[in-house]
């Protein structure tokens, strides 16, 4: 039986918990940048379908640009609270709430990007990747600029793939396509959309066609949408489209039989990540698992139940029961989202921890900062997750600390639903075994 949650959760026992080995002490985070690609340092877990995964404003990124690097902090963290208050808002109504498999993917909050090719023959496609979004779709020709936005692939030209296709109105796939992505008919074609909550859109032909993501993971009749049209999109890292990993019919992972997938996002922008297809090749005890659960009526969200946060090896003194709405793995939020309670009980113990270092003002949504001026190497306090059945995921460095920053930040109120963000799951193999609603951690894969 699926796992279903309600927005509100009923408080949930405490599970036993234990900080993960070494969890005790400081860990050095090195301020010196990287200008160059340092490529992918640890191969994934799964010898099956597995895909280098790039942050998409570093340079081993294919759509990097002069655009990507002229993104500062500031506007980087108010996207960042732009899909955060979209995630918030649907959230925050008392008892069941339908939210749209479209929430909150505005394509520039979105961080991560794979190559894959569509069509026969093949066309090389930079796609976003999230897991808050189930609907994928890359711009097609027709598809003038304005009002589709500039790519540095070659836009994808159904005329030219032998195994196109497009649905009829009325067809069963168009039926299926839901209330929420239909948008009528065009010379009797399935049309769809996909609407964000800041007005942005994008809009074309419900389409299917042959996705390879490697030479041995081929995804025949894949479905997508065909964009011809945008509005509000402003892409300076000239991206073509998304990859949705949501809980939904419409993502890639339910069309591929809906069992698992994992990524692993890089410590920084100039090393390379991955992405995988399937269940992972080694052995389970290798992962930090928690059980993986739904909102009722919401498909989309893999939510899991955070109960403790250790800081320096010592647990804070916060009830389970402050997490008990819930948190989502999300790919596309950048920083993670705490119970108010929460974080500022995990702000207090960093700030003693880091109390060697004079504060700064905050940037932004973040504001437990530090003056590091004239610092090589800051030494970090270890930070260890602590989710339900007991799994305990240490933090690396760089999940810990962005900008000078404490890379945390309180969410509306203790009642909504967390975000665990993608600053935090870096380093890990995240492994969201959807067939067996387990979410699973593990150290040190890139």
């Amino acid at each position: 039986m699926v796992p279903v949650l309600p927005i509100l959760l009923l408080l949930l026992p405490a599970a036993s918990f234990s900080p993960v080995a070494h969890a005790k002490g400081r860990h050095g985070h090195s301020l010196k940048p990287h200008a160059v690609c340092s490529g992918l340092r640890v191969f994934p877990s799964s010898n099956t379908t597995w895909l280098p995964l790039h942050h998409r404003r570093g340079p081993c990124s294919p759509s990097y640009s002069t655009g990507s690097r002229t993104s500062t902090t500031t506007n980087i963290l108010r996207r960042d609270q732009l899909r955060a208050d979209d995630i918030r808002r649907k959230l925050s109504k008392k008892g069941d709430v339908t939210v749209s498999t479209a929430l909150g993917t505005l394509e520039n909050t979105l961080e991560y990007v794979v190559t894959v090719e569509l069509g026969t023959p093949a066309v090389s496609q930079t796609l976003l990747v999230d897991t808050g979004s189930d609907l994928s779709w890359v711009q097609c020709r027709p598809c003038p600029v304005p009002p589709c936005h500039r790519q540095k692939d070659v836009v994808f030209d159904p005329s030219k793939s032998s195994t196109y296709s497009s649905f009829p109105c009325g067809s069963p796939a168009c039926a299926r396509l839901g209330s929420q992505y239909t948008n009528g008919c065009s010379n009797g074609q399935c049309d769809y959309v996909v609407k964000y909550n800041d007005g942005s859109n994008t809009t074309g032909t419900y389409s299917s066609d042959t996705l390879t993501m490697t030479s041995s993971g081929v995804v025949s009749n894949f479905l997508f949408g065909c964009s011809h049209a945008e509005q509000g999109f402003s892409d300076p890292d000239r991206t073509d489209g998304i990859l949705g990993f949501g809980g939904g019919t419409q993502s890639l992972v339910s069309q591929t039989g809906g069992r698992a997938f994992s990524y692993c996002l890089p410590r920084t922008a100039s090393h390379t990540g991955f992405l995988t297809l399937g269940v992972p090749h080694i052995s389970s005890s290798r992962f930090a698992v928690t059980p993986m659960y739904r909102f009722r009526n919401t498909p989309t969200f893999h939510v899991v139940i955070l109960q403790a946060i250790t800081v320096a090896g010592r647990r804070l003194g916060v009830p389970p029961s402050v997490f008990s709405a819930g948190s989502i793995m999300d790919s596309g939020t950048i920083i993670t989202r705490l119970p108010p309670t929460a974080y500022r009980a995990l702000r207090a113990a960093f700030r003693a921890e880091m109390k060697m270092y004079p504060p700064a003002s905050p940037i932004s949504i973040l504001d437990t900062c530090f003056n590091l001026t004239g610092v090589r190497r800051v030494m970090v306090p270890r930070v260890a997750l602590g989710f339900d059945r007991g799994a305990a995921v240490e933090l690396h460095s760089s999940g810990i600390m962005q900008y000078g920053c404490l890379a945390f930040a309180p969410n509306g109120d203790d009642a909504t639903p967390g975000i665990i963000g993608n600053v935090q799951q870096r380093t890990l193999e995240v492994l969201y075994d959807v067939g067996g609603w387990a979410v699973g951690f593990r150290r040190g894969a890139c």
